[in-house]
């Protein structure tokens, strides 16, 4: 029996993932990476390391296959970085990430330069700092000689796709990201890219996700283990795989993905624009269809700070006892009643981008008490997370979007108590899938469709998706959460100006080191 692998250059480590035709998990295996914040609200990485992190994971998986050979491999990861390479293919600077938020100028220059009301009738979305047009700008202007020399700006999957076949493209749900895309049309916005007097060819080729687009090449082959001419798809930006991993290809069915971000995800028939922005509308990973979404920065990226700042006890203890700090933490927090006393967390560690695209947005822990503990605190920052994604989901709902279903995915699902949480405060069932890889598994999917293992994506999702947990929201929580949802709402705007002058004190004192 055949197998496809699904690869996944996510904003922590590159995933491997190896799946039977029938959606079954043969191998996996991860390889992490380091996130560098050279300033405050900066957020780079060294392809580099996605590169030797993707051929350690892809040759673990190879070579513990005992059967089957590899059919096809599809490509996934995180979406907006900006990876400027020269005619050679040389990597000129670090990636600017999608959560970095230097770029507030150049996305109102743009906005300035196009016209709001063109560039959605254009691209379908505003120009948000996390997005890759503006980073190019910055480039532009502040390093000008990058700029000079670049050949082509790649997203970060498709810099692996080029270290694995030569080949320099992407396709359409990654590229739907950029805001130089045409998300109706499906093609480069040659007008938008005229209006920003960014060169036509900068971009790479795109390709519908299931179309192959390259061949593993000699050298990778011995790199990897992977056979040479093996087929590698168009592949999807890790929110489209992953709905195709988690089988959200129909109208009706909405992903909620707790990973370093959050993220709602609702697939679409037709293209649906929500007119203030808050939502991205996207070319789906499936020929033919679309999806909106909303974006938080920072959702498991929160609970990850927490560990990390807060949580080296825990830390300390699960390296003794061989286990998951996440866990001891998360099981600490199932001590503390549901609202935590009144404790509320805002997760804006890093700005926010939906449903408030402000990029000065911060974190804050608001109605702390001498009764609260750490274990509060954890929770806390749980219900602040599950708070902003329901942010989202109140949105995909007023664009006229049925949501009969909510399949949750990412470290938010793996816990029973966040799975709880979200449940509760969506006030929906929550299920999961099977296979809890969803961007690799979406990936491997795609690779599927393309190399002829099936005939169309939906195909693929309803022969190998398969649920695997329910949770039913507890009634009378939810009304509780309800109102702790009502002032959660009302803090952003009570601080945003606040929020607005610490970010330029900051920014301030940054100039000055620098003079």
């Amino acid at each position: 029996m055949a197998c496809l692998l699904g690869v996944d250059v996510s904003t922590t480590g590159a995933k491997a993932l190896a799946i039977d035709e029938d959606g079954r998990a043969v191998a996996r295996a991860l390889e992490e990476y380091p996130m560098y914040m050279p300033r405050p609200g900066w957020a780079e990485q060294d392809p580099a390391d996605w590169w030797a992190a993707t051929k350690k994971a892809v040759s673990t998986v190879v070579k513990s296959l005992t059967g089957g050979e590899i059919a096809g491999v599809g490509l996934t990861g995180q979406m907006h970085g900006s990876v400027f390479v020269d005619k050679g293919g040389e990597v000129l600077r670090p990636c600017i990430m999608w959560n970095d938020q230097r770029t507030a100028l150049q996305s109102k220059w743009i906005l300035e330069r196009v016209g709001r009301e063109r560039l959605m009738e254009l691209v379908c979305n505003p120009p948000l700092t996390g997005f890759t047009a503006p980073k190019i700008i910055w480039v532009r202007e502040n390093e000008p000689e990058v700029y000079r020399r670049a050949y082509k700006v790649l997203l970060p999957k498709d810099y692996i796709r080029f270290r694995l076949t030569g080949a320099l493209a992407t396709e359409v749900s990654d590229a739907s990201g950029t805001v130089l895309f045409d998300v109706r049309r499906r093609r480069w916005s040659h007008e938008v890219m005229d209006a920003l007097e960014i060169e036509h060819d900068l971009m790479p080729d795109c390709f519908e996700s299931p179309v192959v687009s390259g061949e593993i090449s000699g050298e990778a082959s011995e790199e990897t283990g992977l056979r040479r001419g093996t087929p590698v798809v168009g592949g999807g930006g890790d929110q489209a795989a992953g709905a195709v991993g988690n089988g959200v290809v129909r109208e009706g069915v909405v992903s909620c993905t707790i990973g370093t971000s959050g993220v709602v995800f609702a697939a679409s028939d037709e293209v649906r624009v929500d007119p203030l922005g808050r939502l991205h509308t996207f070319c789906h990973a499936v020929p033919g269809k679309w999806h909106v979404m909303g974006v938080m920065l920072s959702a498991g990226g929160s609970l990850r700070w927490f560990r990390d700042s807060l949580g080296e006890p825990e830390v300390s203890t699960a390296r003794l006892c061989n286990t998951d700090a996440y866990e001891l933490l998360t099981t600490e927090a199932s001590t503390v009643e549901p609202g935590c006393e009144g404790l509320l967390f805002l997760p804006y560690l890093m700005g926010e981008r939906t449903p408030y695209p402000d990029p000065d947005a911060r974190g804050v822990f608001f109605g702390l008490t001498l009764r609260h503990r750490k274990p509060h605190m954890v929770r806390a920052v749980m219900e602040g997370v599950a708070y902003g994604m329901r942010d989202s989901l109140e949105l995909v709902k007023g664009l006229g979007l049925r949501v009969e279903q909510v399949r949750a995915s990412g470290g938010g699902a793996r816990s029973r108590l966040w799975r709880q949480i979200q449940a509760d405060i969506y006030g929906s069932e929550v299920v999961t899938v099977s296979v809890d890889e969803g961007p690799a598994l979406g990936a491997a999917l795609l690779a599927g469709v393309g190399s002829g293992v099936y005939g169309r994506v939906e195909e693929a999702c309803d022969r190998a998706v398969t649920l695997a947990t329910a949770t039913k929201p507890n009634r009378q929580n939810t009304e509780l959460y309800m109102e702790y949802y009502a002032v959660y709402r009302e803090l952003y705007r009570v601080l945003e100006e606040e929020f607005d002058r610490v970010s330029g004190i900051v920014a301030r004192r940054w100039a000055g080191k620098e003079a």
